[in-house]
């Protein structure tokens, strides 16, 4: 990354809600890629990489979205390492009340997406607990998509 891109995305992150478009749904999608990745004590770098190769699909290949989609989720996973006023389950409660606020989001939840993470976890007891996740992931987003 560029000292340009970071000064940018610094910016750009204290005032993300005036100057990002879409700002709210980046932020969903950053939260449900740090659930899965915060989910692994032993998360790799190439979690990351496989963000911004997402958001570049999500976002038809436009690079400054992806990155901030990808730092987004650093961000939160970050917190949620270190114990900055996050946690996974406060995690799970901030994406269930976001989903009842904008119940659109829920198809933004594709767990086929995130299972793509699954190949870079090497512990069976992290790797079952991820699946745990990604089920109640598919099931709060039907329950929301039948409710509305």
């Amino acid at each position: 990354m560029n000292l340009g891109f970071k000064l940018k995305h610094r910016f750009l992150n204290a005032f993300r809600e005036l100057f990002v478009h879409h700002h709210s749904s980046l932020e969903f999608r950053a939260k449900l890629f740090a659930l899965i990745i915060s989910a692994d004590e032993n998360a790799v770098i190439e979690n990351y990489a496989l963000i911004k190769e997402i958001g570049l699909k999500l976002y038809n290949e436009d690079e400054n979205r992806a990155e901030l989609l990808m730092l987004s989720s650093k961000e939160l996973v970050k917190k949620i390492k270190n114990n900055n006023g996050l946690d996974i389950d406060s995690l799970v409660l901030n994406i269930q009340k976001e989903l009842k606020v904008i119940p659109r989001f829920a198809q933004k939840i594709d767990v086929d997406i995130l299972k793509k993470f699954l190949i870079l976890t090497s512990n069976n007891d992290t790797l079952a607990y991820q699946e745990n996740i990604l089920e109640f992931l598919q099931k709060i987003k039907d329950d929301t998509l039948n409710n509305h």
